[in-house]
């Protein structure tokens, strides 16, 4: 052969060579960009009335961290629902500390990542000021409607019964209430008109109508913890949100919404 012929033919090869070297090394940098865009994302289960802090907690992680979230809300309830049945949540933020109890006996969380993230306040909320205050209402029997969340499936309205309870007003009240699926649904009950009073969380609170403050003597603490469920373990995104929940920056904006920290 002649000797022109064979270097074109080593030349074409050898490009040949580095061509290919070149889409595998693409290939490989791709698939591990892919897998980083991945880990740089998570999912988070939120408690219903954590929705207002949530909002900018998010916001704030996602500025300082470069992860991005999903964010689904709902009652704690219908989350560990969810949750038990397969949904591919990473993190769950719950309105008590039952849920993730239950969770953590079913094996479904990273034990080392379980915490109280955030205490909670119980009012009982009127979207209209009256001569009586809204605890004076309810006590005296002034209303119709009663809201709260159904106590079933939501911390708040569980602590509303024992409140009831309390009182010595449960049963004289039930035939008045008004259940919602979360504390959420209780609120829109009350500022729709639906029910004169109701049980909402503080962090609710709007500036409109008149609220009582609830003595938290009258029901056990709203202690809401947070769990990292196990599928999440390698997920980069969910263990620094889980991080940045326990920092002071996510504290102050916690307790900006009367909420309690430890």
């Amino acid at each position: 052969m002649p000797v022109l012929a064979l270097t074109n033919t080593m030349r074409c090869f050898t490009q040949l060579c580095v061509l290919v070297a070149a889409m595998i090394v693409n290939g490989s940098v791709n698939h591990a960009h892919g897998t980083d865009i991945k880990r740089q994302h998570a999912h988070i289960a939120v408690a219903s009335n954590f929705i207002k802090p949530m909002t900018l907690l998010a916001q704030d992680f996602e500025n300082k961290s470069g992860h991005t979230l999903t964010i689904s809300y709902a009652s704690s309830g219908k989350i560990y629902a969810q949750i038990i049945h397969g949904a591919p949540f990473d993190v769950f933020l719950s309105a008590d500390q039952e849920k993730p109890k239950q969770l953590a006996e079913k094996q479904l969380i990273h034990s080392n990542f379980h915490i109280t993230y955030a205490i909670g306040k119980l009012v009982l909320w009127s979207n209209t000021v009256g001569h009586e205050s809204p605890i004076e209402r309810l006590q005296s029997n002034q209303y119709s409607k009663l809201a709260l969340a159904n106590p079933k499936f939501a911390p708040y309205g569980q602590a509303a019964v024992a409140v009831l309870d309390k009182l010595a007003i449960k049963e004289k009240s039930r035939p008045k209430w008004v259940l919602g699926e979360s504390i959420s649904q209780a609120y829109q009950f009350v500022a729709s008109g639906n029910a004169e009073i109701g049980f909402i969380a503080k962090s609710q609170l709007p500036k409109q109508g008149a609220f009582s403050t609830i003595d938290q003597t009258l029901h056990p603490a709203i202690r809401q913890d947070a769990v990292l469920l196990k599928r999440a373990m390698n997920n980069k995104s969910a263990m620094a949100f889980f991080e940045y929940l326990q920092s002071n920056d996510a504290k102050k904006i916690i307790q900006s919404f009367d909420y309690d920290t430890e």
